[in-house]
């Protein structure tokens, strides 16, 4: 399979050695949308790096349907919880934006982790920024209006999305931002009242992104803060 012309951030900041290293343990997949990657409470069999690829991370509700709780694109990766030597997802991963990721077996994951020091301080800091992120992603659920939280998603998916158009239906919408579909019509069509987005049967494009970014809380600002703070960027 051809390499991707994306990366992966968390691959790019690892001494060239060490990521050539982990590289040839891994192989490089086509992640497909709706494809389930990790189950919440069962064995995390592999980890992924994307670097095109985009995957949600949710949380079950025994009462309710699951909540979005996070995105990961090639600033991150999917199966953390390996790091901190547990071996279980405590989340439902599944691929939203289709591409290229570099896909690793747990096993080898753990040894690469025992023997590559800088591989542990930058998942160790990988951590901290997904734990703020989630910290984030509560507060912004409980306080702040669907059409900013709607603007964030957008911005967010854009990001690792890599383009300004991508895919997305009514029914995912609501499922990330745990609304009813009526709420998700109402703030998408304020945005596009105000030229800050087109949407026309789940086919999306961001025409004014600085407006969007005016029109999202400021949780989204947040986020790439505290990454490229933790991250040295």
């Amino acid at each position: 399979m051809k390499r991707t012309e994306h990366t992966n951030r968390l691959l790019d900041d690892l001494p060239h050695g060490d990521r050539v290293r982990l590289l040839a343990q891994c192989e490089n997949v086509e992640l497909i949308p709706g494809e389930t990657l990790a189950k919440s409470g069962e064995p995390i069999d592999f980890v992924y790096f994307p670097t095109e690829s985009f995957i949600s991370l949710a949380t079950e509700m025994n009462e309710g349907p699951s909540l979005e709780v996070a995105l990961v694109g090639n600033e991150g990766m999917l199966g953390a919880p390996l790091v901190l030597g547990i071996g279980e997802s405590p989340v439902h991963a599944v691929v939203q934006g289709a591409g290229l990721a570099w896909r690793m077996s747990a096993a080898r994951f753990r040894r690469a982790l025992a023997e590559d020091c800088a591989l542990r301080r930058g998942l160790h800091l990988y951590l901290y920024v997904l734990m703020s992120q989630l910290g984030q992603s509560a507060g912004c659920t409980r306080f702040h209006v669907v059409e900013q939280r709607l603007a964030r998603w957008l911005l967010m998916t854009a990001d690792r999305a890599h383009s300004k158009a991508f895919h997305i239906t009514h029914e995912l919408l609501a499922y990330s931002l745990g609304v009813r579909r009526v709420g998700i019509t109402k703030a998408a069509t304020s945005l596009q009242n105000r030229k800050l987005i087109r949407y026309t049967r789940g086919d999306i494009s961001i025409r004014d992104r600085g407006g969007l970014e005016a029109a999202s809380c400021s949780c989204y600002q947040a986020d790439k803060d505290t990454y490229d703070h933790a991250m040295g960027r």
